[in-house]
């Protein structure tokens, strides 16, 4: 089961928000395991986007965590580089924007147990620069992308965890 949306974010006009619930097969443990992998961002992310690693300060995710990664927006070449600001071991974590293409980018990903596997929250709050164009290109480009982006995440996640299911 998967919910999402797009809503303007309280803080600020300009600033928007993507949530996204679904739920995984598996143990919170072995969730959690897969994402605090900074390695698994390229096997969750379209490949489309050129999304590569160039590298990372940890190799399992904490709080500090930086992460430098290479990507094409609509063909142009970008570097965008992460930090991890929250982390709680088989709870959640966030990836805050260092540098990149968007004026703000706070991702927090949120796990809990619940009935037959996990609950897997994704909170992004956005904002693109260059004010009244920014939420224009926002309204005509940028919020259909992200859907697609993370509609893509969901079904390569629930693959990855309906064969680590059916596996174990």
């Amino acid at each position: 089961m998967t919910n999402a949306a797009i809503l303007p974010s309280e803080h600020r006009a300009s600033t928007y928000r993507l949530v996204r619930t679904t739920r995984l097969a598996g143990d919170l443990a072995t969730v959690f395991a897969f994402f605090k992998d900074p390695r698994n961002l390229e096997t969750i992310t379209p490949p489309w986007l050129g999304f590569r690693i160039t590298s990372t300060s940890d190799d399992v995710m904490r709080s500090g965590t930086r992460i430098r990664y290479r990507l094409r927006l609509h063909g142009i070449p970008m570097s965008w580089e992460s930090r991890i600001t929250e982390f709680d071991e088989n709870s959640h974590f966030a990836d805050e924007q260092i540098t990149g293409p968007y004026a703000l980018w706070y991702h927090r990903h949120s796990f809990r147990t619940v009935d037959g596997g996990v609950e897997m929250t994704d909170d992004v709050e956005y904002r693109l620069p260059f004010g009244p164009l920014g939420r224009l290109v926002h309204w005509l480009v940028v919020r259909h992308q992200l859907r697609t982006i993370f509609d893509y995440r969901t079904k390569i996640i629930a693959e990855q965890f309906a064969a680590t299911r059916s596996n174990a």
